[in-house]
């Protein structure tokens, strides 16, 4: 457990690349006129909780592109392990001196920034009683919302102690699929609904581009900081929006290592 001081410094990490293997470039892609990253960190840098956002990308050279774009557009950028996220995530808190870190990955360009400060009030309110506090154990928003943050007190202990290949891979399983060792939080969508298998809102694949861009056309010109319930409500009006991408709607990683997570079981994601 952590200690009791109050947390002064929240780091909020993307970590982004250009390696995907389902879609390369993804976060280079044009969305309105800017990079879906660019339009990703507008999005995280309205956080009113947190004291720093970054950018975690790969030392690999192919990355580079990101380094450069973070540079041209003032995000502040850090560079690591290619493959272990844990190291990456440990390596960059410890760089900028963060008394907390906040995993959000670069696929949740849509992601609501009172979404990620609801998390962040939950974790200041617990600090000291929880060892982690996110919106996906169990997930109720749809799914590009995703907010995950620890100590680094906590973090560190994973990054120490993890030694499976998806801990490394996906930072935060040690933490959250062993809650008879840590203390475990979870922020669920006040509206008490479960969107999260119904509702896609990431990018992985080039149909879930298609309905990111479509999103941003309809309503970046009217708020650029459009919320949530605006997307709601546009795929109410447009359901040629909504369906899109729906085929792949539930889809996530954890189809991978079902038989290696403890907590999570094949009602949690759609096999494909």
């Amino acid at each position: 457990m952590q200690s009791e001081a109050a947390p002064q410094k929240i780091l909020i990490v993307v970590q982004a690349r250009t390696g995907s293997t389902r879609l390369p470039g993804k976060v280079l892609m044009d969305v309105c006129g800017k990079t879906l990253l660019e339009r990703q960190m507008e999005r995280v840098m309205a956080s009113k909780l947190a004291f720093k956002s970054v950018v975690a990308t790969t030392t690999d050279a192919s990355d580079d592109a990101v380094e450069q774009l973070c540079r041209k557009a003032g995000i502040e950028c850090f560079r690591g392990h290619p493959t272990d996220l844990l190291d990456r995530h440990y390596a960059v808190g410890v760089a900028f001196g963060a008394d907390a870190v906040v995993k959000i990955p670069s696929d949740c360009p849509l992601i609501d920034p009172r979404i990620i400060d609801k998390v962040l009030q939950v974790f200041k309110e617990v600090w000291g009683k929880v060892d982690f506090v996110s919106n996906l154990h169990p997930p109720t928003y749809p799914d590009g919302n995703d907010v995950e943050v620890m100590p680094m007190s906590v973090l560190k202990t994973a990054w120490e102690e993890a030694k499976g290949e998806h801990e490394r891979e996906h930072t935060t399983p040690f933490i959250w699929d062993n809650p008879q060792r840590f203390t475990i939080k979870n922020v669920e969508w006040e509206s008490r609904l479960d969107y999260s298998m119904s509702h896609r809102w990431t990018i992985d694949y080039p149909e879930d581009y298609d309905f990111i861009k479509a999103v941003y056309e309809e309503l970046l010109p009217k708020n650029p900081l459009f919320s949530l319930e605006d997307i709601l409500e546009l795929l109410k009006k447009r359901p040629d929006i909504c369906a899109i991408n729906e085929h792949y709607c539930g889809v996530n990683w954890y189809r991978n290592h079902l038989d290696v997570l403890k907590t999570v079981g094949v009602e949690n994601t759609k096999i494909i």
